[in-house]
């Protein structure tokens, strides 16, 4: 379309089929009345609809819509794709998608003919048809490299070949068909790009209202000042004589700034070297340079006329570019060299004719460049040689009619080509379904239509066509011009009925139609051309001159351009002309056309305002004529509307007889009779082909669809009413189910509490009765051991005082002894004490003399000094008084520094004067500590690797889990239970391939019906999870760790978490387990170490839910389950109770 397509989600909508469609005809094949009118009519009611897309049969009739629909994105494609054109509304998804497949799948080529008017949206449709293709084809490295780079050859062609026209902002001046081949899968691997006659006179020429290829304007636009600055471009586009004649700098819909960019980094990923894009660049800068040159005439002495370039500045700067001197230049555009086969004269030429050469030289670098760029792209996407069996599906976005009010050569050609198209299409529709009905049996129905095959034929003979007359004027000896070509018209092509010119009787007073005019009836509409320039057009010749300045460039790539101007290769040979190499093309084309299954987008637009919205009817009316969409509906109903094979009609109107309904065991064929005889149509009403059934008239049809919808809707609510019915059986079921359930557990929890009660009235009567027994036996025990301990006091004593008696009688001699002993201790500890005193009497008054000294010389001192010292010796004594205040608090901080650690220690308070001093410090021995640790972390891989996961451990659960704190001193494990050791493991990852073990520990799984725990071997590895039997290591359960959505915990010290599984996964059929919930004392390892893992191999952020009541599911078919957690701090190992649909923690 004439617009950029914006993506939107399709979900949620309801689409129906063609049959279906309301609004209007979506297949014009079912019209009622087959008129010019009615289509046009069709068209216009889908148009205000917003549908832009209609069928004919298979092909498809795309209105430009001139403005962003909502159609085209990713969701759209899925929709669309490997569904049947009735299934869903017209779409060129849709069409694209059945070549595609019939491609992939039949191995039968297929291309996708888009044709109409310039500005009907042609060029978008081939960018959306290649965008599905590349959409729905295969992935990987090399196939998406492919699909980069045939899509991104579009912006490139369309920047080198589209321009703005009076009609389209974004018309191709050129013809592209593109070949692209597949593989056997259907994978893209390459592809070829053929261009068809460049509109070369643009270049140096446009239309009030016009502009010049779009290159031109993105570089003037988008090149930096540095860029401009060395290619000698200015950002005016009016300072440029090839830029401003046609009066538009600007297109509002286009950026010219971002589509530069974006065509130079798409030629970088097709392959473009720096070099190669400099070069075109600065041919670019030449040719507008060289637009700017002006011819001043004047007369030699011999008569002739010459002429001379005025404004060398702008020749010099092409010169520049191209890397030729100027001298060669100004001499090439001149003068003509004439040569034969003895002579070689240069002639000079006039202001006119310098001026044509001027032009001439532009149009040639330009068109050659354009070829080059085409070659450049097929080298770097055409498909690798190694690839054997190749398939091919082909995109021809080509010219549409034209008919301006002047039309020249330019239009003559491309009219032509539009003849060829329409030819080939009327052979290939007819043949399609006269083959089609042969194949069924049925009989065929000859169809009046306009053969433009006679027009093809005035334009095309070979002896007697406009382009072999051409040819023989551009070709013929003697003096030929554009008027001796239309005398030549006029004298040979005068009887033929799609010929006019003044040369005829009946046009000779005609005011439509100058006398340098003729007119062809072509199949689209009536076209007047105006002969001059055909003969200097269809010539495309250079001067010899001017190819030989161009080869003599330094520039390789002008070498390879003009290959006729080196010096070993000179030829007199005339060449070929644009008219016979063109009719060459276009017969390639329409044979590698005719070697494919076609496909049809014929594109219509609906005003030549470019309006969105607005329908002009005399203008579709007009289009719809030429496309020839009226004989396209009468071919494609040949005496029948509708057709489809036996098994989908079976399958789209089996429910319209009892006997088919609900499932037909006979033939396809036979099932689709009793159909219709059951609605009481008879055999003239349609025909039994041997495939397909073949219904006459769209009144069938539709009445074929309005009773399926009525039965469709009495279907659906029988499905309705058997839905509800079995809804509320299964919830009466289960609220039985629940009552018995209900009823059981209140009788046990009755019986249970009875049981209790008698329980524990037993249990206080022999508490009671025990207590009195011990009682009764501690009495008489107390009774024995007071009567023992009176015997052995009484036996103390006695003891005592017989052993008294006799240290009392043997006792006396030696109290004496004592006594002396005694006396003597006193007496001299007392003489020690008194000399003790003497001496230290002595000690302080020697101290006090040598106080007494000190100060009296400090005063003698400071008395000498006072006289003797003078005023600069104070700064002296001051700096060494604050040297040795500074070293002894250096001396006092040396054993009383912080520790080693980064976060230890508290610095020591440093006086008042010191502060500063002491704050770069106290930074100087952080920043030596942080060193020394960083150090001894990089030398320890181990240590650095265990801080690593305490780091992420505190980033998880510091403040948030008060069971954090217990695991900082407890160092992490990966392997607890010695795994990787055990060789039951061994024989598990040879079934599993899971190597690398993340942890591993014995779990406690708390099932999900009673809450009760289960020893299992829970099992990390880099890929997944698994779950073992902790006796035999047998693998019960094994989740990718991509399949893991969440992590759950409670804020408290317990060590249970619930492993969360995603939807996806839980529903999926093969998977029958849910969310998983465990309890294991080291939860703050795991989780950690669990969290890095998934972190370095899926690349994604685990979540960690730390909550108090976690939602948990743990089957697909049953509700989430709440777990709520109480904190008591009374309860060591958490309890576990469930409770409904509720499992309540204590811990």
């Amino acid at each position: 379309m004439a617009t950029r397509m914006l993506s939107t989600s399709s979900s949620g909508s309801s689409f129906s089929s063609v049959l279906e469609e309301t609004n209007g005809c979506a297949d014009m094949v079912l019209l009622e009345e087959i008129t010019l009118g009615s289509i046009v009519q069709n068209l216009k009611t889908r148009y205000d609809s917003g549908g832009i897309y209609t069928y004919i049969g298979s092909v498809v009739v795309s209105v430009n819509p001139y403005r962003t629909l909502l159609i085209y994105d990713q969701d759209y494609i899925s929709l669309y794709q490997s569904k049947s054109m009735l299934e869903l509304p017209p779409h060129i998804y849709a069409i694209v998608d059945e070549a595609y497949r019939s491609m992939r799948d039949k191995n039968v080529d297929q291309c996708i003919i888009i044709t109409g008017e310039s500005g009907a949206g042609k060029t978008e449709a081939s960018k959306l048809s290649m965008q599905y293709v590349a959409a729905v084809s295969g992935k990987g490295a090399e196939v998406g490299r492919v699909k980069e780079q045939l899509l991104l050859s579009n912006p490139i062609l369309e920047a080198f070949g589209n321009a703005k026209t009076i009609r389209n902002d974004n018309s191709s001046r050129f013809g592209k068909y593109m070949d692209i081949e597949f593989d056997f899968k259907g994978d893209p691997v390459g592809g070829i790009v053929s261009n068809y006659l460049l509109e070369k006179s643009r270049v140096v020429g446009q239309n009030t209202g016009e502009r010049s290829f779009h290159i031109f304007y993105q570089l003037l636009g988008g090149a930096t000042t540095d860029v401009l600055e060395m290619l000698h471009l200015q950002k005016e586009v009016y300072s440029y004589h090839y830029l401003s004649q046609g009066g538009c700098s600007y297109i509002l819909t286009m950026d010219d700034s971002k589509q530069f960019h974006a065509t130079i980094e798409a030629m970088v990923v097709i392959g473009f070297s720096p070099e190669d894009i400099s070069c075109i660049l600065e041919m670019l800068s030449a040719i507008l340079n060289l637009g700017n040159a002006k011819f001043k005439g004047h007369t030699l002495p011999n008569g002739s006329n010459a002429c001379k370039l005025d404004n060398l500045k702008y020749v010099t700067y092409a010169c520049d570019m191209l890397g030729c001197s100027r001298e060669l230049m100004e001499e090439s555009l001149t003068k003509r060299s004439v040569e034969t086969k003895r002579d070689y004269v240069l002639k000079p030429l006039s202001a006119t004719e310098g001026a044509h050469a001027r032009d001439a030289l532009c149009k040639a670098i330009y068109g050659r460049m354009f070829s080059w760029i085409v070659g450049k792209i097929n080298s770097s996407i055409k498909a690798n040689s190694l690839v054997r069996k190749k398939k091919c599906m082909g995109v021809l976005d080509i010219y549409g009619f034209e008919v301006f009010a002047e039309n020249g050569f330019e239009q003559f050609i491309i009219n032509y080509c539009n003849e060829k198209l329409q030819q080939v299409f009327i052979e290939l529709t007819l043949k399609s379904e006269q083959d089609e009905y042969e194949r069924e049996g049925i009989q065929w129905t000859h169809i009046d239509y306009f053969n433009n095959a006679v027009i093809c034929e005035l334009i095309e003979h070979p002896k007697q066509g406009i382009l072999a007359y051409l040819d023989d004027e551009c070709l013929r000896p003697g003096e030929t011009n554009d008027d001796t070509f239309l005398d030549c018209l006029n004298k040979n092509c005068v009887g033929h009925a799609h010929y006019q010119s003044r040369a005829m009787k009946e046009f000779y007073s005609d005011s439509l139609m100058r006398r340098n005019q003729f007119r062809l009836l072509h199949y689209a509409a009536e076209v007047t051309y105006g002969v001059e320039g055909f003969l200097e057009k269809n010539r495309d010749l250079l001067y010899k001159s001017l190819s030989q300045a161009m080869y003599a460039c330094d520039r390789p790539l002008l070498k390879e351009l003009f290959p006729e101007g080196s010096p070993d290769g000179n030829s007199i040979k005339r060449p070929l002309t644009a008219g016979f190499q063109f009719r060459t093309s276009v017969a390639e084309l329409m044979k590698n056309l005719l070697s494919k299954n076609p496909n049809y987008i014929r594109c219509i637009k609906p005003n030549d305002l470019k309006e969105p919205r607005k329908f002009d009817e005399d203008l579709v009316r007009h289009q719809a004529s030429y496309l020839g969409l009226i004989e396209n509906v009468k071919v494609r109903r040949a005496g029948h509307a509708y057709r489809q094979l036996y098994e989908q009609a079976l399958a789209r109107y089996k429910m319209l007889s009892m006997s088919t309904w609900p499932v037909w065991k006979g033939r396809p064929k036979d099932g689709v009779k009793e159909v219709l005889k059951s609605i009481g149509k008879h055999s003239e009403d349609f025909s039994m082909g041997r495939s397909k059934v073949f219904i006459r008239s769209p009144k069938t049809v539709f009445e074929l669809e309005e009773l399926r919808r009525k039965r469709v809707e009495e279907i659906a609510t029988f499905i309705q009413r058997m839905y509800r019915g079995w809804v509320k059986r299964r919830r009466f079921k289960a609220l039985k189910r629940a009552q018995l359930v209900f009823s059981t557990h209140y009788r046990t929890h009755v019986c249970v509490k009875r049981y209790r009660k008698l329980r524990n009235a037993a249990i206080v009567i022999q508490k009671y009765f025990r207590g009195w027994t011990a009682r009764k036996e501690l009495r008489r025990l107390k009774k024995g051991i007071k009567a023992k301990m009176a015997v052995v006091t009484i036996r103390k004593y006695y003891r005592m005082w017989k052993l008294r008696r006799a240290l009392r009688r043997r006792g006396s001699k030696k109290k004496e002894v004592w006594a002396v002993g005694v006396i003597a201790k006193y007496f001299y500890g007392w003489k020690a004490r008194r000399l003790y005193r003497e001496m230290r009497r002595g000690v302080k008054m020697i101290a006090a003399a040598v106080v007494i000294q000190k100060y009296c010389r400090g005063w003698l001192v400071r008395r000498a000094l006072k006289r003797h010292t003078k005023e600069s010796a104070k700064p002296i004594i001051a700096a060494f008084m604050w040297k040795a205040m500074c070293f002894k608090y250096l001396e006092y901080l040396r054993p009383h520094l912080p520790s080693k650690s980064p976060i230890g220690g508290k610095w020591p308070n440093p006086p008042i004067y010191l502060r500063e001093a002491s704050d770069h410090l106290r930074n100087m021995y952080h920043s030596w500590r942080c060193k020394a640790l960083r150090d001894y972390y990089n030398e320890n891989a181990n240590e650095k690797r265990r801080m690593t996961e305490k780091a992420r451990a505190s980033s998880l659960f510091l403040g948030k889990k008060a069971l954090y704190p217990r695991s900082v001193k407890i160092p992490f494990k990966a392997d607890r239970i010695n795994l990787r050791n055990d060789p039951r493991w061994t024989k598990l990852v040879t079934e599993t391939h899971e190597q690398r073990v993340i942890w591993a520990d014995v779990v406690q799984k708390i099932n999900r019906s009673d809450a009760k725990k289960v020893p299992m071997v829970l099992a990390i590895t880099g890929n997944s999870f698994m779950l073992l039997d902790p006796k035999s290591y047998a693998l019960k359960y094994r989740v990718d760790l991509n399949n893991l959505e969440q992590m759950s915990l409670s804020p408290f010290s317990d060590s249970i978490f619930v492993m969360h599984i995603k939807p996806s996964r839980i529903a999926d059929p093969s998977y029958a387990k849910g969310d998983f919930m465990f309890q294991n004392p080291n939860v703050i390892e795991m989780v950690t170490k669990l969290h890095a893992v998934i972190k370095e191999s899926v690349k994604k952020t685990l979540p960690i839910n730390i909550a108090k009541e976690i939602q948990v599911r743990f089957k697909a078919d049953e509700p989430s389950c709440a777990v709520t957690f109480h904190h008591t701090g009374m309860v060591y190992s958490p309890v576990c109770k469930r409770k409904g649909s509720t499992i309540e923690i204590v811990t």
